[in-house]
């Protein structure tokens, strides 16, 4: 299944960030979940519980629709139960 752009808006979306250091070492692990309120060309906006507003650049080859199922956030310890789906980013973070 093609994902689009519109099929996002109004679906729980789960998004983990792993962001690496110019070794090529993993150096932090972020994971973040919320409704998506907008989804373009302009990019993916997702509103998170704690009124945070996450950005993803509008690439939808890191998204995939997500298995029933409940997923445990490594870092907070979070039990978020089918979310609608998931995206996961690698970032290269300059030195």
């Amino acid at each position: 299944m093609d994902i689009k752009f519109e099929d996002l808006i109004g679906k729980t979306l789960l998004v983990g960030f792993t962001y690496y250091n110019d070794k090529n070492e993993i150096t932090e692990l972020v994971q973040k979940y919320g409704v998506v309120q907008r989804a373009d060309r302009n990019g993916i906006f997702i509103q998170t519980e704690d009124e945070d507003e996450v950005y993803l650049p509008p690439d939808l080859r890191s998204t995939e629709k997500a298995r029933p199922g409940k997923y445990k956030l490594k870092t907070t310890g979070e039990t978020i139960t089918d979310p609608d789906f998931i995206s996961t980013w690698s970032v290269r973070k300059e030195q």
